[in-house]
């Protein structure tokens, strides 16, 4: 996103001894978060973290770039927040790192009327420049997320192909707490293996296997199994809840999926249908986030209440764990789980997370992207007669600062909700 805060008045290419203490610091804190992440977490955690970083800098260098090919002056490129480890100028430009690794940002001159332009530089300026140039730098980062995600797509089924869900069969199997039994294991379930049937009825998606195993918590089930093109019987009791305390029945098994192979027309042509499949999910799930009943059951699950959500195809629990948003803790939890599960479902993963934050940016509301996309619309549609209209920011601070706030809440909320109360992983059942 790009940043419109004045800087401190320095001196370009001045030495700045304060400065020295403050990198010291910033080098000491990048690393030893680096060196936490592969102590406490694990090196697929490093890895997403890379990924997560490189991601956060495509979107910042599309928005430098098409900056810089329409004429405008950029003075900072900054990957990351707080103390400075380390910058230097190119031309105008000044490119840095800096100690914490949650966003970064691109400095435009004259993003807005609330931000002073030299007269020398006003024809530079942001805000001068025509209409399409101004959307093509504010929509940039997005398309950059759009872009990796298409790619991704590409990627994931020109290599892999198309997973098939209706074609899984055991991956994992667990053991409850210390002990060294579950229920997969007393019915003698080995990876590879492949249920068919739950109690008579039949299923061919792990789902539907998952929703018959957790209407019987604490009950004994009767599995019918293939192996090696071989079905065989067994029975097992499951237990009543599973490794989070939910009272619904717990089996034992994670699945795994086969890709099917495709060709490279295939593998676009998939791209092109995922791509539209995705973008309308994910617009789904922002309205049912941000709906009144969305709000209403998030500050349940924050409060510990009940879901009050009417679906009856699963339990409210699930409902809430499904659907509330991420932290930056949370997403490298869930995307180390989907690097241990294998590449595919890493890739995946990002491929989701792209999608998410493009559509995010969008919204039409500052400071996200889409603010400065609505309010350039808005400029270009009030403009008459050759008089540009421009819109008073001043008196939009109220709500971009009711904006500010509510991110900062669902920042901190879902933070405290992954560290206290951590999503199940969804790879494995």
């Amino acid at each position: 996103m790009t940043d419109t805060q004045v800087p401190g008045a320095q001196t370009p290419g001045a030495e700045q001894p304060p400065e020295q203490p403050r990198s010291v610091v910033g080098l000491v804190l990048l690393v030893a978060g680096i060196v936490a992440l592969g102590v406490l977490g694990s090196v697929s955690a490093v890895i997403v973290v890379l990924a997560l970083l490189v991601m956060i800098f495509m979107h910042e260098l599309g928005h430098y770039l098409t900056a810089r090919s329409a004429g405008m002056k950029v003075t900072e490129f900054f990957l990351g927040f707080g103390p400075r480890i380390g910058s230097f100028r190119k031309g105008e430009t000044e490119y840095g790192l800096k100690a914490i690794p949650a966003g970064a940002y691109v400095r435009i001159i004259g993003m807005h009327n609330l931000d002073p332009v030299e007269p020398e530089d006003e024809a530079r300026a942001y805000k001068n420049k025509p209409y399409w140039r101004k959307m093509s730098v504010a929509s940039a980062g997005s398309m950059m997320h759009f872009l990796m995600a298409a790619l991704l797509l590409f990627t994931l089924f020109a290599t892999y192909g198309q997973r098939s869900e209706d074609n899984w069969t055991v991956g994992a199997i667990s053991r409850l707490g210390n002990t060294n039994t579950s229920p997969a294991l007393e019915a003698g379930l080995e990876i590879g293996d492949r249920i068919v049937e739950v109690d008579g009825i039949p299923v061919t998606t792990f789902d539907a296997t998952v929703d018959l195993i957790q209407a019987r918590p604490g009950q004994q089930v009767v599995l019918l199994v293939e192996r090696d093109g071989e079905t065989f019987e067994t029975a097992t009791t499951l237990e009543e809840r599973n490794p989070e305390g939910e009272p619904v029945g717990f089996l034992g098994v994670g699945p795994t999926f086969p890709y099917e192979s495709q060709s490279i027309l295939s593998a676009a042509k998939n791209t092109g249908v995922m791509f539209k499949t995705l973008t309308t999910e994910t617009l789904g799930a922002l309205g049912s986030f941000f709906s009144p009943s969305g709000m209403s059951d998030y500050v349940d699950t924050l409060l510990g209440r009940p879901a009050t959500s009417t679906d009856t195809g699963s339990s409210s629990d699930e409902e809430s764990q499904g659907d509330r948003p991420l932290s930056p803790v949370g997403a490298v939890r869930i995307a180390s789980q989907a690097a241990d599960a294998g590449l595919p479902e890493l890739l995946w993963f990002l491929v989701v997370i792209n999608m998410f934050v493009g559509i995010f940016n969008l919204i039409p509301l500052l400071p996200l992207d889409g603010g400065h996309i609505a309010i350039g619309t808005y400029e270009k549609i009030r403009s008459r007669k050759g008089k540009r209209y421009e819109v008073d920011v001043a008196k939009l601070m109220p709500l971009t600062y009711a904006v500010v706030l509510f991110m900062g809440f669902v920042f901190v909320s879902s933070l405290w909700l992954d560290l206290s109360d951590p999503l199940r992983n969804p790879f494995g059942q």
